[in-house]
């Protein structure tokens, strides 16, 4: 798999993720368990959705030819 996630961008699904799976947990709201996805995403550092829409927010070295 190709870099196509940037650390801040983990970094960011992350702490959604963990807000929230907290809120779900503290009100009991079942949405909350959505957070289970950026949460997971962001920790293998790749979503399957970025490459189809050609997105890529890794930071990648140039290299000169």
């Amino acid at each position: 798999m190709a870099c196509r996630m940037g650390s801040q961008d983990r970094l960011s699904r992350i702490a959604a993720g963990v807000i929230l799976i907290g809120f779900a947990l503290i009100t009991g709201n079942v949405v909350g368990w959505f957070g289970v996805i950026p949460l997971i995403t962001g920790i293998i550092g790749w979503c399957p959705i970025y490459k189809p829409f050609g997105i890529n927010t890794c930071k990648m070295e140039h290299s000169e030819h």
